[in-house]
C-alpha cells in the first residue's frame, strides 16, 4: 500500500513515517516547494507522480491563534487546499482521508462529542478545518474524515514538550483547569490513520467505510490534569517535580477561543473500522520517557 501523506513536518506526518514499514506500507511525503496548498496548481502535479494508493492530508495551518488574524491564509490551506487534494485524489481514483479537529465544535455540550453532532467553530481556525471537510467531501465521495484532538508528540511543537521545557525552567506553572479533551498521540494516529487505509483500499464500494469519523485516545483529562500527568511522568524519571496552579480560561485571555469541551467520541470509528485507539495514560508515559532519553543523550559529551 503506497500512502501519500502531505504536509512533511507536522506531527502526524513525522509519526506516519515512522509507523509506515511496520504497518506493511510505504510512505512518500510530500510537502513544499513540490506539494503547496497555497499554490493549488501545484497539488495535482505532486500526487499524480507519488503514484499513491491513497492520499492522507496531514498538512494544515495550525496556528490557531494567529488564524484570528490571518483567516484568509487559514482557508486558503485548510479549507481551498484540502478541497483540491480531495479532488487529486478523485481524479487518480484513489480515497482520501482528511486529517480534522475537535475544533469544529462549539464546546458546550455536556458530553463527548459524536460524529452526528451539530458542529459550530468559534475561532477561525476551526471555521476554516470545518470548511475543509466541507471541501473534501463536495470533492469526492471517496473519503474518510478523521477528527482528532490535542495532539502531542516526541517531536514537534506541542503541550507535552512546552510543559517538560516549562519544568526545568519553573517549580510550579499555571494552566487552564476548565477546559476538557482526549490528549492524543500523533504516534497512535498514525497507526489509526494506516488501519484506517487499509480498510479503504481493500474495501473501495462500501460506503460505509467512508465519510466523518471521530478519532481519539481513550480517557479524557483537562489541560492542569494533563500537565501534572506529564510531571508526574517527568518525576518518576528523576525530574524535579513541579507544581501545577490551576487557573480558569478567563484567567489566560488568547486570541482563539477554545471549546470548553473537546472530548471526542470513537464509538462508530471502532465499530465500522475496528479501531480503537489506547488510554491516553499509557501514550504519554512512553512519549516522556521517549523524550528524556532523547534529552540524555543529547546531553553526553
Amino acid at each position: 500500500m503506497r500512502v501519500v501523506v502531505t504536509g512533511r513536518e507536522g506531527q502526524v506526518a513525522r509519526a506516519l513515517a515512522e509507523r509506515a514499514s511496520s504497518a506493511g506500507a510505504t510512505l512518500i511525503a510530500l510537502g513544499r516547494p513540490e506539494l503547496d496548498l497555497e499554490r493549488p496548481q501545484s497539488i495535482a502535479p505532486a500526487l499524480a507522480a507519488a503514484r499513491p494508493d491513497i492520499v492522507v492530508n496531514a498538512a494544515a495551518y495550525t496556528a490557531v491563534d494567529h488564524a484570528e488574524s490571518e483567516e484568509a491564509q487559514a482557508f486558503a490551506v485548510n479549507a481551498a487546499g484540502a478541497g483540491a487534494v480531495a479532488a487529486a485524489a478523485r481524479a487518480l481514483g484513489v480515497p482520501v482521508i482528511q486529517i480534522s479537529t475537535d475544533y469544529v465544535f462549539d464546546g458546550s455540550s455536556l458530553l463527548p462529542y459524536r460524529e452526528e453532532d451539530a458542529t459550530g467553530p468559534v475561532s477561525a481556525y476551526g471555521r476554516s478545518k470545518l470548511a475543509g471537510e466541507q471541501a473534501v467531501a463536495a470533492a469526492t465521495p471517496d473519503h474518510a474524515i478523521l477528527r482528532t484532538a490535542w495532539v502531542y508528540a516526541p517531536f514537534g511543537k506541542n503541550f507535552v514538550r512546552t510543559m517538560l521545557r516549562l519544568g526545568e525552567e519553573r517549580s510550579e506553572v499555571a494552566v487552564v483547569g476548565d477546559q476538557t479533551g482526549c490528549p492524543t498521540s500523533a504516534l497512535d494516529i498514525a497507526d489509526a490513520v494506516l488501519s484506517v487505509a487499509r480498510n479503504l483500499v481493500a474495501g473501495p464500494g462500501d460506503p460505509a467505510l467512508r465519510g466523518v469519523f471521530h478519532m481519539a485516545a481513550q480517557g479524557e483529562a483537562d489541560w492542569a490534569s494533563f500537565a501534572e500527568a506529564i510531571f508526574a511522568e517527568a518525576a518518576a524519571h528523576g525530574r524535579a517535580p513541579v507544581a501545577v496552579r490551576r487557573i480558569a480560561t478567563s484567567d489566560y485571555p488568547t486570541p482563539a477561543r477554545r471549546p470548553a469541551n473537546s472530548r471526542l467520541d470513537g464509538t462508530k470509528l471502532a465499530a465500522i473500522h475496528g479501531v480503537r485507539l489506547p488510554p491516553w495514560r499509557g501514550s504519554l508515559a512512553a512519549c516522556v520517557a521517549r523524550l528524556l532519553q532523547q534529552e540524555a543523550l543529547e546531553r553526553q559529551p
